[in-house]
């Protein structure tokens, strides 16, 4: 998928109307997706808050249903208000945070643990009782190699660290379009 500067612009905008939105403000405006159509496409998308470089909220959706730029505005409220990992975002926050959006590519089944490309790839976990998402740029943040990358995602999803050396897991890798309105920021890694 491409974007175009216009375009991410408007999807940084969005999210941070609608956190705002949740705190009396008015709220991101209608797009006029014939003049955008990419923001009409169906993708998947992550909302990412942080507060001076460190993680506050970050919600999204490896696939969905909506147009991009609706599946932006839910994912901002949702990393704002329902990141089980930390309490709602408050009023007094709203002025400090920073957000990052990820635009995601569909996931596609990957055959070794090889075809994993750090920086490029994002990691998509499916198990019958556990799930998980790790975006690229987690592992080029934490400076992981593909085994810190794995035991990361494994801990993610509540199975046991070096699952993934003790048999193949069914992964999924994806690519992501990240939009920052801060350009570089430091995420300590906190799992669910």
């Amino acid at each position: 998928m491409f974007l175009s500067e216009s375009e991410k612009g408007i999807l940084l905008l969005a999210a941070r109307e609608s956190i705002l939105s949740l705190f009396g403000g008015v709220g991101p405006s209608d797009v006029n997706y014939s003049t955008y159509p990419n923001l009409e496409h169906n993708a998947g998308a992550f909302v990412t808050i942080t507060i001076k470089g460190n993680l506050r909220g970050c919600i999204g959706y490896i696939f969905s249903p909506m147009p991009l730029f609706e599946t932006v505005v839910n994912a901002a409220q949702q990393a704002a208000r329902n990141d089980p990992r930390f309490k709602p975002l408050t009023e007094d926050e709203v002025d400090k945070i920073s957000i990052e959006v990820s635009v995601l590519t569909p996931p596609v089944p990957i055959r070794g643990y090889e075809e994993i490309i750090i920086g490029t790839h994002g990691l998509l976990l499916e198990e019958p009782e556990h799930r998980a998402v790790l975006l690229p740029q987690v592992a080029v943040e934490h400076n992981f190699d593909v085994g810190r990358f794995l035991s990361a995602l494994c801990e993610k999803a509540w199975l046991p660290t070096y699952t993934w050396q003790e048999r193949q897991l069914n992964l999924k890798v994806f690519t992501s379009i990240v939009i920052s309105e801060t350009g570089k920021r430091k995420i300590t890694y906190v799992p669910d």
